[in-house]
């Protein structure tokens, strides 16, 4: 996905549901939380033999953009959200006709965060990993991804000129 090209699409394993997406993503990361490993953990369980949303060094990689330049394209009636604990505010959302992973929804921020592996074969470089404090232990990153052990201000700055370039708006996405 290069530059501001128009109407991506990041689909399902089985094409049935599709998000559109608009311009250039915030920032393409890795996390290495818990609470990521925790979610990929579950959705492995779904869907035995399906590509993990966890790598191999306990990070997942996602592609951040702003609420405002995403939409359901289709399939809307196949996501379903799962939360980690009730009172969550992060959502993560999953197309049950192939229990692909899409998205997860930080509901009061106004950006959406997309499983990079959602998006075409071009999808953007990563640009860094954050959260690496809460890898697990004895994980020797192997890449050249500059790497954080939390959120690095360059992440939360691109974060805030991305909000600002919406007008402070916290936009939700329904489907």
């Amino acid at each position: 996905m290069s530059g501001t090209r128009e109407g991506v699409k990041a689909t399902c394993r089985c094409g049935q549901t599709a998000i559109e997406i608009v311009g250039a993503p915030i920032l393409s990361t890795v996390c290495c939380c818990e609470s990521c490993r925790t979610a990929g953990r579950q959705f492995d369980a779904l869907a035995p033999g399906a590509p993990s949303v966890v790598r191999v060094d306990g990070g997942t990689d996602y592609c951040l953009f702003r609420k405002d330049r995403v939409g359901i394209a289709f399939g809307g009636e196949h996501l379903q959200e799962r939360r980690l604990t009730p009172a969550s505010p992060s959502r993560r959302v999953v197309a049950t006709c192939c229990n692909t992973p899409m998205f997860l929804d930080f509901t009061p921020g106004h950006w959406l965060t997309l499983y990079r592996d959602r998006l075409p074969d071009d999808a953007p470089r990563l640009e860094m990993r954050v959260m690496a404090k809460a890898s697990p232990a004895g994980v020797n990153f192997v890449d050249s991804i500059a790497t954080y052990s939390t959120y690095p201000a360059s992440f939360m700055i691109k974060l805030l000129a991305a909000w600002a370039a919406m007008g402070f708006r916290r936009p939700t996405i329904a489907w």
